[in-house]
């Protein structure tokens, strides 16, 4: 095995601490005879506990070596697999390393451990080769991995020699990417940037919202499909800013966005405002990546003593540096104008300011950048009850009568204060939390 992975070439970058070389240098201590039964025991299962926790993270099933070397394939970035990632398999002497490297993955996913297992008394590598794991909700493992590398998994397997095991691999890289952006839908910034280096991490659970599970503004949603669909067919769109009143569906209209058109290559990426000044890094770092990026910032706002929004400005527009065409900004807020505006910003109103105006054009100038703003408003009282009945429709097992459901959504919007479509989610909660529907 140390034989086979000492060849690597384009996939050399896999890290030297990865399962794959330390499962190599026991295998070489193995067959040199220089080891001690007892410790390289301990390695062994040393590693096997580091398949088993990628394993649990990803939920992986089956032969876990294979759905492992999978990964690897699927995650290391190097200059060959972010060239397929955009054109596809290519011509050229870099194919060779290519093929070579991907024949030594194909041995290496039938390298039989049982010499090893036998004279160290273990089974833990038979065990791995048809591994049934337990059953995990979505939200313990990073479903939209697992998924595609068990795909590819499944597919490796079948490869005949290395020609099979190249033309698997590009047409895996052409159709999903590679390495992060590749494999996941989301991400943040992450939250220990300053002590590991890394400035994004994926986020692992996004629901499975669409537009059409939104009930109501119907006109808001079609501007909003209109504007992406034209960002990820590669035609001229608008930043765009949802804003309105509280609980109308601003932040699910986003999120239900990206899971529509997550498979044209949509990716997004969540940054609040004191993290604007990761911006211009988190540009430089998506740029070339073959996806579209909506960078996604919630609940946006600012009192008057915050400057964070002039750095918001100068990377939508007004930097030296333009945006890159694969990038949008996508914004929620209960402001119109982002930033508070008080009665001395009134033209009537006499203010120490001598140039009074250039205040209030300061103000209005970040929502100025977002060429699409589209407003989310409260439902009239009849709109609500609407919302209720339709939601409640969705669940068999709520049995009460629309008329049932009116009185019960009154009450609740009396004891609550507000109408919206949070309001009437939460009023079906409460039913399907309570004994009021089918046994």
């Amino acid at each position: 095995m140390y034989r086979l992975t000492s060849k690597l070439i384009i996939y050399r970058k896999i890290e030297k601490d990865s399962i794959l070389f330390k499962l190599a240098d026991i295998c070489r201590q193995f067959e040199t005879g220089t080891y001690n039964p007892e410790a390289l025991s301990g390695e062994v299962l040393t590693e096997i506990t580091r398949l088993l926790d990628v394993a649990t993270h990803y939920g992986f099933n089956g032969n876990l070596w294979h759905n492992y070397l999978a990964f690897l394939l699927a995650t290391t970035e190097t200059p060959f697999t972010l060239v397929c990632e955009k054109h596809g398999a290519s011509e050229g002497s870099v194919q060779k390393f290519a093929r070579s490297d991907l024949e030594i993955f194909r041995k290496l996913l039938h390298y039989d451990f049982g010499m090893l297992e036998r004279a160290l008394g273990l089974d833990c590598f038979s065990i791995i080769e048809n591994y049934q794991a337990v059953e995990k909700k979505e939200q313990i493992y990073n479903k939209s991995v697992s998924e595609k590398v068990r795909e590819l998994s499944s597919q490796i397997e079948e490869a005949k020699d290395g020609a099979d095991m190249y033309r698997i691999i590009t047409d895996f890289y052409r159709r999903y990417g590679v390495g992060m952006f590749g494999l996941n839908k989301a991400f943040r910034v992450s939250p220990n940037i300053e002590v590991t280096g890394e400035l994004l991490e994926p986020i692992t659970t996004t629901g499975d919202m669409r537009l059409d599970d939104l009930i109501g503004y119907e006109n808001q949603k079609k501007r909003l499909k209109d504007n992406t669909e034209a960002f990820v067919a590669g035609r001229k769109a608008n930043n765009v800013l949802l804003y309105g009143d509280a609980g109308t569906g601003k932040s699910t209209s986003i999120k239900a966005i990206l899971n529509q058109y997550y498979d044209r290559g949509l990716r997004m990426i969540e940054v609040y405002k004191h993290e604007f000044k990761y911006l211009q890094r988190i540009i430089a770092q998506i740029k070339n990546r073959n996806y579209k990026f909506i960078i996604y910032m919630d609940d946006l706002s600012f009192e008057e003593f915050e400057i964070e929004y002039k750095y918001l400005k100068a990377v939508i527009e007004g930097g030296l540096e333009v945006k890159p065409d694969n990038v949008l900004i996508y914004a929620t807020s209960n402001r119109r104008h982002l930033i508070r505006e008080t009665w001395n910003d009134r033209p009537d109103v006499v203010d120490s300011d001598m140039h009074q105006t250039d205040t209030v054009q300061e103000k209005l100038s970040l929502s100025a950048r977002f060429g699409l703003s589209i407003g989310y408003f409260s439902p009239s009282r009849q709109e609500f009850y609407d919302m209720v009945i339709q939601l409640a429709h969705r669940h068999p097992e709520i049995t009460l009568s629309d008329e049932e459901l009116r009185a019960g959504a009154v009450k609740w919007e009396m004891a609550h204060s507000a109408i919206s479509g949070r309001t009437a989610q939460q009023y079906i909660n409460s039913l399907l939390s309570a004994d009021k529907i089918a046994k």
